[in-house]
C-alpha cells in the first residue's frame, strides 16, 4: 500500500478521464452529500413511533439499491482497523447510482468517521482533483499510476475507488454510500427547503443564473444543488465548492431537527422515500442498524474538514490539488485511532 509512508510511483500523468472531449466545460450537478445520509439514517429511528416502527423501516430499506463495493478489493492490501467499533464510511456523490465505471464520475468524495461511542462524527472532504496514486483496476486496463482521485470510479467502479481512498488515507473503509444527483433535489424539497449561510454574494454561471447573496438564504432543492456545485468563478475553485456543500449539510441537519419533520408522519415518509431512491449502499450496510447507532447524533456533534493540501498546481498540463502528506498523515492517523477530536483541537 502506498499511503503516506512512501512516495507515489513516479509516472507520467494520464489524460484526465473526468473531462471527456466535448464535455469539459459542461456543468454537472454536484451533491451536498453526507448530511443527507446522516440525517436520513437518524430520522429512521427518531421518527419510528409516528410512522409504524421497525416494519416500516424494513420496507424502506428494501427499496435501497445495493452495490458490491468490496468484491475486487484484495484483502492483503487493505489497512487493518485500529479502534474497535468505530465506523468509516466512504460517501460518494456521482452522476450514476450503480458505480458503473463507463458512466460514473466521483464529483464528491467524503470519508465519514463515526466514533466508537457514536457520539461524534467527522466528515472529511477529499477534493476530487487530489493527485494520488490509483491502483491498477481489476481488469488490468487502468490505474497503476498517479491521477486525480475521481478517476478511480471511472476506471474501476466503486471497488477501485475504495482501494484508492484506503491507499491514500491508510484508513479502512467499512461501508460505502453512493448518492445520486437526480434524487438530491427531491430530498431537499421533502423537508421544505433549507436556510443556508452564504459566505459571499455571487451569481451562478449556469441557467437560470441565480444570485446568491451573503447571509442566510432560503433555498429549495434546485437552488441548493446549484449553490453547492459552483466553483469556476472562485479563485480557490473546488475548495469554495466544498465549503458551500458543507454549509448545505449544516442547513439540512438544522432543518430536520427544528422543523417538526420527525413528528410529521407524511413529511417524514416523503423524506425517507426520497432518500431511499437517491442512495446506493454496499451489500453489508444495514440502514436500520446505522440509524439506531446515530439516534443521538446532533448538528453540533458533526465536524467538517477538508483533507489537508498544499493548494493547487499543474501536472502534465492538468490543474490538480496537491495533498499535504505530512498533515494528512497526522489527520488520518487520528481517524484510525478514533482520536480526531484531539487532532481538531490541536490544529485550530
Amino acid at each position: 500500500m502506498t499511503g503516506f509512508g512512501s512516495p507515489d510511483p513516479a509516472v507520467d500523468a494520464p489524460p484526465d478521464p473526468t473531462h471527456p472531449a466535448g464535455t469539459r466545460h459542461r456543468l454537472r450537478p454536484r451533491l451536498v452529500r453526507l448530511g443527507t445520509l446522516l440525517l436520513g439514517l437518524t430520522v429512521l429511528v427518531a421518527g419510528g413511533v409516528g410512522v409504524g416502527g421497525w416494519l416500516y423501516y424494513r420496507s424502506i430499506e428494501r427499496h435501497v439499491a445495493r452495490v458490491d463495493a468490496f468484491a475486487e478489493v484484495p484483502a492483503a492490501e487493505r489497512p487493518q482497523p485500529v479502534t474497535k467499533n468505530a465506523i468509516n464510511l466512504l460517501v460518494v456523490g456521482s452522476d450514476a447510482r450503480d458505480g458503473d465505471p463507463a458512466r460514473s464520475r466521483a464529483d464528491t468524495i467524503i470519508l465519514a468517521h463515526l466514533t466508537a461511542d457514536r457520539r461524534k462524527a467527522q466528515l472529511i472532504s477529499i477534493p476530487r482533483d487530489s493527485w494520488v496514486y490509483v491502483p491498477r483496476s481489476a481488469d488490468g486496463r487502468h490505474g497503476g499510476t498517479n491521477a486525480k482521485i475521481n478517476a478511480a470510479l471511472a476506471w474501476g467502479g466503486t471497488p477501485l475507488l475504495v482501494r484508492t481512498v484506503e491507499n491514500f488515507t491508510g484508513v479502512r473503509v467499512d461501508h460505502v454510500v453512493l448518492i445520486d444527483f437526480g434524487g438530491f433535489q427531491e430530498i431537499i424539497d421533502a423537508i421544505g427547503g433549507v436556510d443556508v449561510q452564504v459566505d459571499r454574494t455571487f451569481t451562478s454561471i449556469a441557467r437560470p443564473f441565480r444570485t446568491f447573496r451573503a447571509g442566510v438564504q432560503r433555498m429549495d432543492g434546485a437552488a441548493a444543488l446549484d449553490f453547492a456545485r459552483q466553483r469556476q468563478q472562485f479563485p480557490d475553485g473546488d475548495f469554495s465548492r466544498i465549503r458551500h456543500q458543507q454549509a448545505v449539510i449544516r442547513a439540512v441537519l438544522d432543518k430536520a431537527t427544528t422543523s417538526g419533520l420527525l413528528t410529521d408522519p407524511s413529511r417524514l415518509d416523503a423524506f425517507l422515500r426520497a432518500v431511499a431512491k437517491a442512495v446506493t449502499v454496499d451489500t453489508e450496510l444495514s440502514l436500520v442498524q446505522m440509524a439506531a447507532d446515530l439516534r443521538h447524533l446532533g448538528r453540533d456533534d458533526v465536524s467538517f474538514l477538508t483533507s489537508p493540501s498544499r493548494g493547487t498546481g499543474r501536472v502534465a498540463g492538468q490543474s490538480v490539488v496537491l495533498p499535504d502528506r505530512q498533515r494528512a498523515a497526522a489527520l488520518y492517523d487520528a481517524i484510525r485511532r478514533d482520536e480526531a477530536d484531539t487532532w481538531f483541537a490541536a490544529t485550530r
